[in-house]
């Protein structure tokens, strides 16, 4: 018997379907699945992704993707290194989804992998736009992006009530060279931000910012190799950030917050961590 307090039994949910009608649960030959392999501890990999990669006969990946999750793949998989260094070695965009759509008309279970969550600076539009024009059937399965693994280990929020009530994610630089922003509403104490691919722009970013006002004193964390075994967390203000990370010689992916200090108990576990490496 049902009565005013009680729950009704729901009805089991329908199951989803990705893009273009195929399940997102498993890959489909002749399709491609964009996924997100999260910031690369590979617990913190999503199972759609992980199922994604033992299904997989071919896996494009991109250069931030751990080694520890790309051992994860199946064994027929093919892997093909796709990676771009910013300022570095590149292939092109249009090889890539060159080679993406082929090997789906081939009727290949495509992985597309990308480190992160491919809708966050992950280039995703344009391989979209690829499939679409190909006729290629796609579905996107998405993953844990870097600014949350790298807040986490910080022991902060990317939004507090009171402090600020929206986050801006950035990129450091674009395809034009260092990318512009809103400097001026940046720059107002309480303003919140990760900056992804920072570590060439640090000194452009600085100066804006104070150009627009900003306190030399507003904090500045830098996070290397977030929620890996060799993460590093880095301390400093936006006075001191370009001294800072140069004197840091980060050779990892890193990602910089702007107005963010790490607490102390987080900063004291991390430094526990080193010490027990």
């Amino acid at each position: 018997m049902t009565g005013p307090d009680t729950l009704a039994p729901r009805a089991p949910l329908p199951m989803q379907t990705g893009a273009c009608g195929s399940v997102a649960a498993a890959l489909v030959a002749g399709e491609v699945a964009f996924a997100g392999s999260g910031p690369g501890d590979p617990e913190l990999l999503t199972l759609k992704v992980a199922r994604a990669l033992l299904q997989a006969d071919v896996i494009l990946f991109d250069r931030l993707v751990s080694d520890e999750i790309m051992a994860l793949a199946g064994p027929q998989a093919v892997l093909e290194d796709v990676g771009k260094e910013g300022f570095g070695p590149q292939v092109s965009q249009e090889e890539i989804c060159a080679r993406m759509v082929a090997h789906a008309r081939m009727g290949k279970k495509v992985l597309r992998l990308k480190s992160g969550d491919p809708t966050v600076y992950g280039r995703l539009d344009e391989e979209l736009t690829a499939c679409e024009e190909a006729g290629i059937a796609y579905q996107i399965l998405p993953g844990i992006t870097a600014a949350s693994a790298a807040v986490a280990s910080i022991g902060q929020s990317l939004t507090q009530r009171g402090r600020n009530a929206s986050v801006r994610f950035l990129t450091g630089h674009d395809m034009k060279g260092f990318a512009d922003h809103d400097w001026a509403a940046l720059a107002r104490p309480g303003e919140v931000a990760a900056i992804y691919m920072g570590k060439k722009s640090a000194r452009f970013v600085q100066g804006r910012l104070i150009m627009h006002g900003a306190d030399r004193a507003t904090p500045m964390t830098i996070v290397e190799n977030a929620s890996r075994a060799n993460q590093r967390v880095i301390e400093t203000t936006l006075e001191r950030l370009p001294t800072d990370l140069a004197a840091a010689e980060l050779t990892g992916p890193a990602l910089t917050f702007l107005g963010l200090a790490p607490r102390a108990s987080a900063q004291a576990l991390t430094d526990l961590k080193l010490e027990l490496a």
